[in-house]
């Protein structure tokens, strides 16, 4: 492709490391950076993420490529102030859910955009937590494709291909129906866990035990609760099943526990153990 100016809008870890990631294997691209945080700005513009700073979404809409990565809420928010654009604009957003961003992306420039996910990132927020490898060798689902331009198609692709992700085709609805039980209820897990423990008499006696598994299972209640509450919020009817789901295995537990029932917990246990089978 030849030389183009991307913007990215939102300097935390997705979109910062986003920008490294272009800065690698498009060093000739112009990357702009939008963010209606100014610290965030500051930083991206210190720590070299972006060349430079928009001031205005007048200035984003000149861009070839738009990146939005903000949480879904300013997404379809973003795409409203996006309905003027040149259908040679491509717009690829990194949003944590679908649906919902698809459905109210103005009828004008739904060929502009290409609704995809990254299946990536950490607990870290702000422009000091991207680094360059965030996206490498991971999945990025990119759904509802058929209505993407087909310009726009292969910009976003080759991209993806470029930052070596591995890239998986569905339907928008099919996606956050998946999304709720492999990233979604994790998180809600973690939270109510970080909180369970939080709740007791002397968390820190408690905590002054914790081990590798109790971090891992944890850690990603760090992450950011204004951006987990959005997107809990964008797929509260898919996060409710997958909680109801999982809040029936661990009333059968509790059940095998109470009973006594040693042998059938064995079993139940077993019957998990396959899953790192499949992945």
């Amino acid at each position: 492709m030849k030389d183009k100016k991307v913007t990215i809008v939102g300097l935390g870890l997705m979109g910062g490391s986003f920008a490294l990631a272009l800065k690698k294997v498009y060093p000739t691209y112009t990357i702009c950076g939008y963010d209606h945080n100014k610290n965030h700005t500051s930083q991206a513009l210190k720590l070299n993420l972006v060349d430079k700073i928009a001031t205005s979404w007048e200035e984003v809409k000149q861009s070839d490529i738009i990146i939005l990565a903000i949480p879904v809420e300013a997404i379809i928010n973003s795409l409203n102030n996006l309905k003027d654009i040149s259908a040679d604009t491509t717009i690829i957003d990194l949003g944590s859910t679908k649906e919902k961003i698809v459905k109210n992306t103005p009828s004008k420039i739904r060929k502009n955009l290409v609704a995809s996910h990254p299946m990536t990132g950490t607990e870290n927020t702000g422009p000091t937590a991207a680094f360059d490898t965030l996206y490498n060798n991971k999945v990025v689902v990119l759904c509802d494709l058929e209505d993407s331009g087909e310009l726009q198609k292969d910009i976003a692709i080759d991209i993806f291909k470029k930052f070596n992700m591995k890239i998986f085709y569905m339907n928008s609805c099919e996606h956050d129906s998946h999304a709720a039980y492999i990233s979604h209820l994790p998180h809600g897990i973690s939270f109510s866990l970080a909180n369970a423990v939080l709740n007791q008499e002397d968390p820190k006696s408690i905590l002054a035990m914790a081990g590798g598994g109790f971090s891992s299972m944890t850690r990603i209640a760090k992450s950011s609760p204004v951006m987990w509450s959005d997107i809990f919020k964008q797929n509260k009817q898919n996060l409710l099943n997958s909680l109801n789901s999982f809040n029936k295995e661990v009333q059968k537990m509790q059940k095998m526990i109470e009973n006594d029932n040693w042998e059938e917990l064995k079993v139940w246990m077993e019957s998990a153990n396959l899953l790192h089978d499949i992945i």
